[in-house]
């Protein structure tokens, strides 16, 4: 492997992507995220919401630490209690600022106490556990110690060398060594300065797999032959909120037509070089609780100009009108966009041509900065594009809840948030989850428009199962190896 402009090797404090997907050899978590978002036992042997904010925690007793100590319940209060104290400085204090105390019950036990409620608290708990005898009482942040990374993981330092490279060894006492041995003996990880110097070693062959990137002209540094490619979805999900306390949208129809009229395939290919993947909802990256066989979003202008004509809506003088209340109203709408980001306005203006193809007047509200914000608070739009980056949670408050971006309710999909995070059956929970996709199906209180797309380049010479996700790019890795 190769990583570029490495910052510290220990990933409570690291802000490097190659750090944190590396990190996912050497540490482990209390649970894990599988391929398709479902969580996994990994340190933890059972876990339990006992109550509204409070969940106990059974950590496995088979576990140690690569330097052959125990692992137990201090280390998980020493981890969490340490990213708190980092607040910003650590990219897992979101996963802990809702923690209010941790309670060691015993040497694996313990509880956790939350200052609120969190829909699907534990997919918060999927950090890497570090170890509070061998850095406790040491200064976190410039310890020598962040130089000999010690975890639980499959695989274990052998030598560091922090201006060549870093070489692991698997892990001859991983705690899960029986069921996922690993055909990978060794791991080396050279380090560059500079991620063309990466791209530079791996077309010279002396890198196999280079980190799933999100950058969108990697064939220019690569060339296109050569190399084995996965592309799956990323994190950034955008999409348009359409307020329902706006004139236009406050009928559901003219939302459903609205969802026909964009094209979606057009703004992927002429704003992001078809980089990105068309997406409807919000579980779309590849979440066992989104229903493929039940999304809506192909473009269709006649089938707009359906909807809006079966609804009441006519067709002249090259707009569309209705009377209401003894007087004609026209069809036009404002778009907000944020002016800062010019690749959203660029699409803001692909929408606005669709529209008018069909005779619906769109006025694009660039606006920067406090205004952007001052509009968005005020809900002062009829259509805003915007995005978000979605976490391994599927958790839609968002879209249904209080005080979302739509000004949308509805009962039923409230009933059902507040029902799923409780609900341990799979069953249950798909049948759940594929009625609140047909409620945002129905109500089109939002139109989703595209995922980002992560692609993975590996050498040919690098078999086995490989599947990487946004979440763990080295999912499978006991399965993969290396071809003479």
């Amino acid at each position: 492997m190769g990583i570029s402009n490495l910052d510290n090797l220990n990933p409570i404090l690291s802000k490097n992507k190659n750090i944190q997907e590396i990190s996912k050899l050497i540490y482990d978590p209390l649970l894990t995220i599988t391929e398709d978002f479902k969580i996994e036992n990994t340190l933890v042997k059972e876990w339990s919401k006992v109550r509204e904010k409070q969940y106990l925690i059974k950590l496995k007793d088979n576990v140690k630490w690569h330097n052959g100590s125990d692992f137990g319940s201090r280390d998980v209060k020493y981890t969490i209690d340490i990213i708190k104290e980092l607040e910003n400085d650590s990219i897992f204090y979101p996963n802990v600022n809702k923690i209010e105390n941790v309670e060691l019950i015993g040497d694996n036990v313990l509880k956790i106490y939350l200052y609120e409620d969190v829909p699907f608290f534990e997919y918060n708990l999927t950090f890497p556990i570090i170890c509070e005898s061998f850095l406790g009482g040491e200064n976190i942040r410039e310890t020598e110690r962040n130089k000999i990374p010690m975890g639980t993981g499959m695989y274990k330092i052998n030598t560091v060398d922090l201006n060549k490279q870093i070489e692991l060894k698997e892990n001859p006492n991983w705690w899960n060594i029986e069921n996922k041995k690993s055909r990978i003996q060794k791991i080396t990880v050279k380090i560059f300065s500079s991620v063309s110097e990466v791209y530079n070693a791996y077309k010279l062959g002396s890198i196999d797999i280079l980190s799933t990137t999100k950058i969108n002209n990697i064939e220019d540094n690569i060339g296109t032959i050569g190399y084995n490619i996965r592309e799956s979805y990323g994190r950034e999900f955008d999409y348009l909120a359409l307020n329902l306390e706006s004139d236009a949208f406050s009928n559901k129809e003219v939302r459903q037509a609205a969802n026909y009229v964009i094209d979606k395939q057009d703004i992927i290919n002429g704003v992001y070089d078809g980089k990105y993947i068309q997406a409807d909802y919000p579980l779309a990256y590849g979440s066992y609780l989104y229903n493929k066989e039940n999304s809506d979003y192909e473009y269709n202008p006649d089938r707009a100009k359906k909807i809006l004509s079966d609804n009441g809506w006519e067709f002249n003088d090259k707009h569309w009108q209705k009377k209401i209340d003894n007087s004609y109203v026209k069809l036009k709408l404002n778009l907000l966009v944020n002016a800062n980001n010019n690749q959203r306005v660029d699409a803001a203006n692909k929408i606005k041509e669709k529209f008018e193809d069909i005779g619906i007047q769109v006025n694009v509200v660039a606006v920067k900065d406090k205004t952007y914000d001052n509009y968005v608070s005020n809900k002062n739009y009829d259509m805003l594009l915007t995005g978000v980056t979605v976490g391994p949670s599927p958790n839609l408050n968002r879209y249904f809840g209080e005080g979302n971006l739509a000004n949308y309710t509805n009962d039923e999909a409230i009933k059902i948030l507040n029902e799923v995070p409780n609900i341990a059956d799979e069953n249950t929970l798909k049948d759940k989850y594929n009625r609140l996709q047909n409620i945002y199906i129905e109500d089109r209180a939002y139109i989703g428009l595209y995922f980002n797309k992560i692609t993975t380049i590996y050498s040919k010479n690098l078999s086995g199962t490989i599947n990487p996700t946004w979440y763990n790019i080295f999912y499978n890795i006991e399965t993969w190896y290396r071809k003479r």
